[in-house]
């Protein structure tokens, strides 16, 4: 298991290099802004029980902020966390590494973005490569742990325009159902569900965006396979979200259409704080709380 622990740990860290350089070439490719050119700021940070991970965060002018962490973490789960992960009230050990990207747009024409993608282990490492019983794709404490060990694969992305745009949505799902189906045909469908219903605020009974896909739990009981779909699903991204941006980038906006953006990013800052279940897991695990609130906006309006 530590061999396929170190392959992951350093397949998110040459993603977030590969995405980090992409999107600094597309602040170079906005030659008719007056605003400064926007590199990444990296900032490294430990974690007292155990693990780390750093924060790669741009401000720009095509992203007015962007952060791509990455981070690698180990210890036990309190005895809160215990009861809602699979595994964990069995033994509480855990290891967990992954990739967390949001991007906030200067531009209320270019669509906010969300990726995602992890690896965690729960227990020890003597039943590593078992597949076990997926839970329910609502809450982890409907699972069934199953032994004293478990380890998945979970991620995924989702769009948030400020004014959805057909074609932009079906490109970006046509994207992934692509991905998904290199895979298993029924990953699309299901992981397209599987967002739709977690990025949903239900105090305002609407969607947070147009979606995309989320996955957790991940075992098929082949690791390589699995890790290969997470992989995929993180080039996917590189690639299908800088054509939209540049899709965008160069249109003129109005002040009415920046003011409907600030409004929109609202409902982002209420399902992070309230819902989003990574905002919860870092801050409950003992993550940088800068890294873990890294996805709110810079700048945002309520009514």
């Amino acid at each position: 298991m530590e061999d396929k622990k170190i392959k992951a740990q350093k397949w998110f860290r040459t993603l977030r290099d590969q995405i980090c350089a992409e999107f600094e070439k597309i602040e170079d490719e906005l030659t008719d802004s007056l605003s400064p050119v926007g590199r990444f700021v990296r900032t490294p940070w430990d974690r007292p029980e155990g693990g780390g991970g750093e924060m790669s965060v741009m401000k720009g002018r095509v992203f007015e902020k962007v952060g791509v962490n990455i981070s690698t973490v180990h210890g036990e789960f309190s005895e809160v966390m215990r009861k809602e992960i699979p595994g964990a009230s069995e033994d509480p050990r855990f290891w967990a590494s992954g990739i967390s990207l949001v991007a906030h747009m200067c531009s209320p024409l270019v669509p906010a973005v969300h990726m995602n993608t992890r690896m965690i282990v729960v227990g020890g490492a003597r039943s590593a490569d078992r597949a076990s019983p997926e839970p329910s794709p609502i809450a982890f404490s409907e699972g069934n742990a199953g032994g004293n060990f478990k380890q998945w694969f979970g991620g995924g992305a989702d769009l948030t325009p400020m004014y959805p745009n057909d074609a932009d949505t079906a490109d970006f799902h046509d994207a992934f159902k692509a991905t998904c189906d290199g895979f298993a045909p029924e990953y699309y469908a299901k992981f397209k569900k599987w967002c739709d219903e977690y990025f949903f605020l239900k105090h305002r009974n609407e969607p947070r965006g147009v979606g995309g896909i989320f996955y957790d739990y991940v075992n098929t009981g082949n690791w390589q396979n699995d890790f290969e779909f997470t992989q995929e699903v993180g080039k996917t991204f590189a690639t299908i979200y800088p054509a939209l941006v540049r899709r965008h980038m160069f249109e003129p906006w109005t002040d009415e259409q920046r003011e409907h953006q600030l409004r929109k990013r609202g409902r982002y800052v209420e399902f992070n704080l309230l819902y989003d279940r990574g905002t919860r897991f870092g801050l409950m695990t003992g993550g940088n709380t800068e890294a873990i609130l890294m996805s709110l906006p810079p700048e945002v309006r309520w009514p």
